[in-house]
């Protein structure tokens, strides 16, 4: 759109970039925010039109890691808030030393089950003016619907890894069903980590869930940066110890490490905020089978309706979920420091 010069307009000295307005120059404009830029400095009447970009500043977001280390199994048995799907677990059949005639006694098992209630829910909101919306060159509607669903996976993150809880052999100064020696950390007297001693840590963690029988396939650790960066600085750079032509400090993947898929997230509890002391953070390591997570965008709840208060649109969606441990010896917790 070209701005316009009015009837009985003089010579302009300054173009303000926003709005339509008369200068003391007597000199009205009118048209699009930015259409026109000032080259009074030249001393001549040069207009330059101004170039919007078409791409908007990409926005960088937290890594989320709750698809990978959770499974998903139950999440096709809810439909709503509210919720509660009860899982059955595989009760112990009780073995016993048998003689050549003796009668039997017959066990009758019992199969505990595990709840996971569908008790959480996040909703986002926002209104698009009809102007805002036409007169840009970008899909505005789109664009923001599509930052709301990764705020809300942002939000759902934070919370699952702030929640998933471990037992006394997986956590603690005394980790270790078996050995019960092993150092994992607590908060005030964390597990302090080097890049010379960061692959004896990740070791560790591997022998707590070997000690509890965890199933070798699946297993994942969730990092902070520092601790990524330990591991580029440890023996692991030297390509033929990690198993590659390329070390993991030229090519700045980590990959497995004795059979953890190494995750990288921000979103770890830490510091006084995540309920720890200053400079610590809660890592979490584990099976998926350790961790169900059940949640769905309610389709008949994301919404765009006319604004009925003013020219536009409103936008507004709802997400449903539930998390739950449901094998404690599958979850693990390390207090770390650097």
């Amino acid at each position: 759109m070209a701005g316009v010069l009015r009837s009985g307009a003089t010579n302009s000295t300054t173009l303000q970039p926003l709005g339509n307005y008369t200068n003391t120059g007597g000199f009205e404009y009118t048209g699009a925010p930015n259409d026109y830029v000032d080259n009074s400095s030249t001393g001549a009447s040069k207009w330059t039109p101004a170039v919007w970009s078409g791409t908007m500043v990409e926005k960088f977001y937290e890594a989320t890691v709750c698809a990978d280390i959770c499974n998903t199994d139950y999440e096709g048995d809810i439909s709503g808030m509210g919720d509660t799907v009860y899982i059955r677990t595989t009760p112990d059949i009780v073995i016993s030393a048998y003689t050549v005639g003796e009668k039997l006694t017959y066990q009758l098992p019992e199969s505990a089950n595990t709840t996971l209630v569908i008790d959480q829910a996040l909703s986002f909101a926002f209104a698009i003016d009809n102007i805002d919306k036409f007169q840009s060159d970008l899909d505005l509607l789109s664009d923001w619907t599509e930052d709301a669903g990764r705020q809300m996976a942002i939000t759902v993150d934070t919370d699952v890894l702030a929640y998933a809880t471990a037992n006394a052999g997986q956590s603690g100064a005394t980790a270790g069903a078996i050995s019960g020696n092993i150092d994992l950390g607590v908060t005030v007297t964390p597990r302090v980590l080097t890049a010379t001693d960061i692959i004896d840590w990740i070791v560790d963690l591997s022998i707590v869930l070997d000690e509890d029988n965890v199933p070798d396939d699946h297993r994942f650790l969730v990092l902070p940066a520092k601790a990524l960066g330990l591991i580029k600085r440890s023996d692991l750079k030297d390509a033929s110890l990690a198993g590659d032509a390329t070390s993991i400090s030229r090519n700045g993947l980590v990959g497995m490490i004795d059979r953890f898929t190494i995750y990288h997230s921000n979103l770890l509890p830490a510091g006084v905020a995540g309920g720890l002391a200053a400079g610590e953070t809660s890592v979490l390591f584990g099976h998926r089978s350790g961790m169900t997570f059940a949640g769905q965008i309610q389709d008949d709840k994301l919404v765009h309706m006319l604004n009925p208060e003013s020219h536009g649109e409103l936008v507004r969606g709802l997400t449903v979920y539930g998390r739950e441990v449901i094998k404690t010896e599958s979850v693990g917790h390390s207090v770390i420091s650097f």
